[in-house]
């Protein structure tokens, strides 16, 4: 009987060329890469230092091109200024934006005294409070014991006079009534277009109930003299810079008109979710189509 695990002559030969094959198989290509040279990129130190420098230049470049183009953005007054008495358009000729000039208004209308106050105004980039901060002059804050001395004062008290065009000077005459509180009522007088009702006269700032009951008996208002806002001629600057309205409200506004192609009734902009009854009823006195 044959044994099973007898592996001819022939069959030995074979398994052995398939054994001596795979192992030319896998080991060749190892073999032939230790013949094989290394293609290295090599750079002088030379090259390296002038790549360092050319990098550092760019950056340079860059920074103070960055620089300059903010720098230069902002201008330098012509002449010496009281920033309370700046319009829109100057303070746009500046460099500051629509929006930061509105901003900007808000602050002054209520009066600031010195660069202190004008650096605590957040749209007022640093770069361009660095251009003005020499140019700039304020005038002298009365304290509220200047105030008090004034309503201490006795004054003839003066006959009726126009809220609307009065002066100064007429609204010292009442008995009561100083510098301060007279600029402050013309200011906001300006601001508004105009008182339409003396209780309006409770809104201007620092005014309280005493000195306005020592006021309303000697003004009176003559229709027809509000400053009015055409709704459908309008912009946003216009808007926004009136007492009763705020950014949001005012391009609201401006949005619904372009979006109709202009009002058919003051009452419209009631449709707009940031008018309420109280602004609408407040706004009414000063618009007109």
């Amino acid at each position: 009987m044959q044994d099973p695990f007898y592996i001819s002559k022939r069959n030995r030969r074979g398994v052995i060329s398939l054994f001596i094959f795979s192992l030319i198989v896998v080991f060749t290509p190892r073999f032939l890469m230790l013949f094989q040279r290394e293609d290295k990129i090599i750079i002088s130190s030379e090259e390296i230092e002038s790549l360092e420098k050319s990098r550092s230049l760019s950056q340079y470049n860059y920074g103070n091109k960055k620089s300059y183009s903010r720098q230069d953005k902002f201008k330098t007054p012509e002449r010496k200024f009281d920033p309370n008495d700046y319009t829109s358009g100057d303070w746009i000729k500046l460099g500051l934006s629509e929006k930061q000039v509105a901003v900007v208004m808000k602050f002054t209308s209520r009066g600031i005294y010195s660069n202190d106050d004008l650096k605590k105004i957040f749209v007022i980039p640093e770069g361009l409070f660095n251009k003005i901060k020499d140019s700039t002059y304020y005038p002298q804050k009365e304290t509220l014991s200047k105030i008090e001395r004034e309503l201490n004062q006795d004054r003839p008290t003066a006959v009726l006079i126009d809220l609307n065009k009065s002066s100064v000077e007429d609204f010292t005459k009442i008995n009561g009534i100083g510098p301060f509180y007279a600029k402050q009522i013309i200011r906001y007088r300006e601001q508004l277009g105009g008182y339409h009702s003396k209780e309006q006269l409770l809104e201007v700032w620092k005014m309280n109930l005493e000195t306005y009951e020592k006021l309303k008996d000697y003004i009176f208002i003559q229709k027809g003299e509000i400053k009015k806002i055409a709704l459908n001629s309008t912009n946003i600057n216009e808007l926004n810079n009136h007492p009763y309205l705020n950014w949001n409200q005012a391009n609201s506004i401006i949005k619904m008109k372009e979006q109709r192609g202009g009002f058919k009734s003051i009452s419209d902009i009631k449709e707009s979710i940031l008018i309420d009854e109280e602004t609408f009823e407040k706004l009414v006195p000063y618009l007109t189509l």
